[in-house]
């Protein structure tokens, strides 16, 4: 993920219009494949009998492997070429979305999601680095826009994809079309990079760390694990074992990371970064804000089809005006920002509580006779306040780290965006699973709201990313 220009000649770094088109496709895949999947969550246990733990791991046993090799995968592809990189993380995502696809049981389809996540993390590093490395001047920050506006784009196409696909049950094959729709594009996507995109390399690649990598990893499975698992299971000696290892595994990644970079080499996430107010304060509420939205789309996912009986199609379209929003809402941020600065992010906050609280009261007052439509006053604020509130966070998290650190500063924002969607799924949706349909969404919501009422007070002190 670093920025560094590769050794190629400069006629080959040139990125056309259908290179352009071929890596915001593989940027797309990723997030699609998220939201796509929380509408078929219920059909999905309704067919393999999977338990709620069962549901949480299809979700965030995807996010973990995502952000665990997220920064690998970037700098796998600096050492050895992005183009190659790109094309061999699309080729294993399509594999595996025909894996996940024909999958015979719960198990099956578990593993086969964390491995796409893997994929994934191959995958999507490489688009920033190719745009990066062949765009420069208005033509990089115009491509850069349409990247931005392509995760806005995916959480629209996902949610309707995925209600139309296991709407129409073809064949009577239900859920699975949702993971092998991605088997053509992503052929397209392999022979579209293999024509389109040059080959690019960092001069100086970093090395892969791979003691840092173990113990995040390590301490974020001894977490998760018990806290989905954990209440199923009936809390066995284990479960407190492991959640005890958790914090002992982190404080290790910590110290770890700061000897290799006093060593001069390149940790995971460089704990320097966070001397940056702008890191340091930025992680600080886009770790809440991320843990709040992967449990919402879960337990709504849930809620919308078991709890309140809508169809596939019906619970994609609930949840479709809190997409729109955030993508309308995104496109008008920086213009925003440029005016009001770290204030957008209160805004942004603010909007969305306003968002939750009317959900809270839709639902206490219209339970059980919720329906779509009465959804859509609390979803579109919903929408709109994350998408003021993500895309500034995000804007001032990077405005004040140094250019020779962007790349390192991009996947640590990115590694944590990940980390706490799945963290999310894992909390809130054992939370969840404790109640009632009606009294466990109740309950997450305002959990949620709790958390956006401290982003919203906490912005306060954000620096401002206009300098």
């Amino acid at each position: 993920m670093t920025t560094v220009l590769p050794l190629a000649a400069p006629e080959t770094r040139t990125l056309s219009r259908a290179g352009l088109a071929t890596v915001l496709l593989g940027a797309a895949l990723a997030p699609i494949d998220l939201f796509i999947v929380n509408v078929a969550l219920p059909t999905i246990d309704a067919d393999l009998h999977a338990s709620t733990a069962t549901l949480e791991w299809i979700v965030a046993g995807y996010g973990i492997a995502f952000a665990l090799l997220l920064v690998v995968g970037g700098r796998l592809g600096d050492a050895f070429g992005r183009r190659r990189m790109f094309i061999a993380g699309l080729s294993a995502f399509t594999l595996l979305s025909l894996v996940c696809g024909i999958a015979p049981d719960a198990t099956t389809l578990v593993l086969a999601r964390a491995a796409q996540g893997a994929a994934a993390a191959m995958l999507v590093p490489q688009v920033l680095s190719i745009i990066q490395a062949t765009t420069t001047g208005e033509h990089r920050a115009r491509t850069l826009g349409y990247y931005g506006a392509t995760g806005g784009i995916a959480m629209v196409v996902g949610q309707l994809l995925g209600g139309v696909l296991v709407s129409a049950d073809l064949g009577g094959s239900g859920w699975r079309p949702i993971f092998l729709v991605n088997v053509p594009i992503g052929v397209l996507g392999v022979v579209l990079a293999r024509r389109t995109l040059p080959e690019t390399r960092a001069e100086h690649p970093m090395p892969v760390d791979r003691a840092g990598t173990a113990l995040l990893g390590t301490a974020l499975l001894a977490l998760l694990i018990p806290l989905m698992e954990g209440r199923a299971l009936g809390w066995p000696v284990w479960c407190w074992v492991l959640l005890a290892l958790s914090p002992v595994a982190a404080a290790a990644f910590v110290a770890v990371e700061r000897r290799v970079e006093a060593a001069g080499g390149v940790p995971l996430l460089p704990m320097s970064l966070l001397r940056t107010p702008t890191m340091r304060r930025g992680l600080g509420i886009a770790a809440p804000f991320f843990v709040g939205f992967g449990g919402f789309l879960f337990v709504y996912a849930l809620t919308l089809q078991d709890g309140l009986h809508l169809g596939p199609l019906e619970s994609g379209l609930a949840l479709t005006p809190l997409a729109v929003a955030f993508l309308g809402a995104s496109l008008l941020s920086s213009r925003l920002v440029a005016r009001f600065g770290h204030r957008v992010v209160v805004l942004g906050a603010s909007t969305q509580l306003l968002g939750l609280l009317t959900l809270v009261a839709t639902v206490l007052l219209a339970w059980p006779d919720v329906n779509a439509l009465a959804l859509v006053p609390g979803t579109l604020l919903c929408g709109i306040g994350q998408g003021l509130t993500a895309p500034t966070m995000f804007r001032v998290i990077l405005s004040r780290v140094p250019a020779s650190s962007a790349g390192v500063g991009s996947g640590m924002l990115t590694t944590t965006q990940q980390t706490c969607l799945a963290l999310g799924v894992a909390l809130l949706g054992t939370l969840f699973s404790a109640f009632d349909f009606e009294r466990g969404l109740v309950t997450v919501t305002l959990v949620q709201a709790l958390l956006v009422a401290g982003i919203a007070f906490a912005a306060r002190r954000l620096p401002d990313p206009r300098g």
